[in-house]
């Protein structure tokens, strides 16, 4: 799933300097940088594919160092174009950065903000999201990255909104994605918003690949505590919580037990996890669901009990909007993959499978199911644009709903 923020509440479109242009699109590489991740928006926009009726962009490569750049495999790449090239683009794609502790290079920050300022459209794949956030392009913005990055990122630049369970945010004018193939599909929502869904479409036909995916990246998510975290106080009570899922608690249980008030909680767990700490329990509760209907012959009512939920209800609710099917579905599924696997025994339920819902009421289904905390109200819509706008709705605080 994504998300879009496109609409602008008056409509104002970003206008282009003169010298730019919108079917320019410039991708800007450092030396380290993987090489898939490079090469995602080479394709997407470096390759004529108007014989399949997709519109044609033209592409400059650009240094944004001193080359030859070495990327994964130590091969070194020699780019056609340096920084100054990025004047002329409507579009800049940053498709990653080589280290997420280290500053990049000035003078290319200062090149992406100059692009921003003359209208153009600044793209960070992957981890090219912290050399946005570097920039400060990303300040006040919801934006994601690879959900193991996305903590640190959330802690190095608290005044991004980072969602990690995002495949991809469109802010209008910036616009970031998770990792690796999320790339691809942020790609394909530029060609879609640029020339429409059957000229995203045919793209994707051609790379072979879905014009759209839906789910986020919830179902990637592992249970293990963020790098940075494990010095802090708060890492004490986040592993307390793991080790208690099977337990009914809420979030007022956990900030008590950092001696800290929920609002101060909900801040600090942010900073340190990107995540709102009810989302992250509903995560975590929903990742342990999985690996009981993989592992273990117990019925959805005793998983829902084991996983410290109040009911097989907010069970289901919760594990449909995060991956898109019910538990009796998903066991169903995956045992269906292994050979030779026992077929599920859950008396309790059904066991037709369920047709999944659509993207758009993932977000909605389910009662909460988790003590006292209250239901994650319903996303407004995502009405898609062909144009990319700079002005934007105006963000609430910190986003602790999920």
């Amino acid at each position: 799933m994504s998300h879009d923020s496109t609409a602008a509440p008056e409509g104002a479109a970003r206008k282009l300097s003169g010298r730019r242009r919108k079917e320019i699109v410039a991708v800007l590489l450092f030396s380290g940088g993987p090489i898939f991740e490079s090469s995602i928006p080479l394709s997407v926009f470096g390759i004529d594919r108007q014989d399949a009726g997709v519109p044609r962009y033209r592409l400059l490569v650009c240094a944004g160092e001193e080359g030859p750049l070495r990327t994964t495999g130590g091969l070194e790449l020699t780019s056609p174009y340096g920084l100054e090239a990025i004047a002329r683009a409507g579009t800049v794609v940053v498709p990653a950065w080589r280290s997420i502790t280290s500053p990049p290079p000035e003078e290319a920050l200062e090149a992406l903000r100059r692009a921003h300022e003359e209208g153009a459209r600044i793209v960070g794949l992957c981890t090219g999201a912290f050399v946005l956030a570097a920039a400060g392009l990303l300040d006040g913005r919801p934006a994601t990255t690879h959900w193991m990055y996305a903590p640190t990122l959330a802690k190095r630049y608290p005044s991004v909104h980072v969602d990690p369970r995002e495949l991809f945010v469109d802010d209008g004018d910036v616009l970031t994605s998770a990792g690796t193939a999320a790339g691809i599909d942020l790609c394909l929502h530029i060609v879609r918003s640029d020339h429409g869904n059957e000229a995203a479409g045919a793209l994707a036909r051609r790379l072979v690949v879905p014009p759209r995916r839906s789910g986020g990246q919830e179902r990637y998510l592992d249970r293990s505590l963020p790098e940075e975290i494990g010095a802090d106080p708060l890492a004490e009570v986040v592993a307390w919580a793991l080790e208690h899922l099977h337990e009914q608690f809420d979030v007022e249980t956990l900030a008590a037990r950092a001696y800290m008030s929920r609002r101060t909680f909900d801040r600090r767990f942010r900073s340190l996890t990107g995540s709102a700490p009810l989302q992250w329990l509903i995560t975590q509760r929903v990742l342990q669901a999985q690996r009981l209907l993989e592992t273990s012959d117990y019925s959805v009512d005793e998983v829902a009990g084991r996983c410290g939920f109040r009911s097989p209800v907010a069970l289901r609710g919760h594990f449909r909007r995060q991956l898109g099917s019910s538990p009796a579905a998903y066991r169903a599924a995956y045992r269906a993959r292994r050979p030779g696997a026992e077929k599920p025994a859950d008396a309790g339920t059904s066991s037709a499978p369920e047709t999944p819902l659509p993207p758009q009421n993932r977000r909605t289904a389910g009662a909460n199911g988790l003590g006292a905390a209250a239901s994650p109200p319903a996303e407004a819509g995502k009405p898609s644009s062909d144009t990319y706008a700079s002005a934007r709705p105006s963000l609430p605080g910190p986003r602790s709903a999920p």
